[in-house]
């Protein structure tokens, strides 16, 4: 069993995009050493918003995360100076599925 959390979000108009990326930075080596997580995937929508995709292997390292003190003060950065606005969402996946086409397939141009 694992958990996701979904971070979508919107960045303010002229924010330091400098600082932003090396406050993501700071936070993805300090997530990426804490017990319980398992990854992180971005994507960006075609109306600029953002969606950060976190999986961590349970409630209690979701919540250790939430309240690591560099990640608590990030995160007032962040509504202080980097988005306008945001949603989380935090899941308990009870289901996952994956398909893969065979790598000879895809090296040669087909798949399905």
């Amino acid at each position: 069993m694992s958990f996701v959390v979904l971070f979508r979000n919107r960045h303010r108009p002229g924010m330091d995009e400098a600082a932003y990326e090396k406050a993501f930075e700071q936070m993805y080596a300090i997530v990426s050493e804490m017990d319980g997580f398992i990854s992180i995937e971005g994507f960006t929508g075609e109306d600029g918003s953002e969606l950060a995709l976190v999986r961590f292997d349970s409630d209690e390292a979701i919540e250790a995360w939430k309240s690591q003190p560099d990640h608590v003060r990030t995160q007032q950065r962040g509504r202080d100076e980097f988005y306008s606005s945001y949603d989380i969402t935090v899941a308990e996946v009870t289901r996952a599925y994956s398909w893969s086409a065979p790598v000879a397939e895809v090296a040669a141009g087909r798949t399905g």
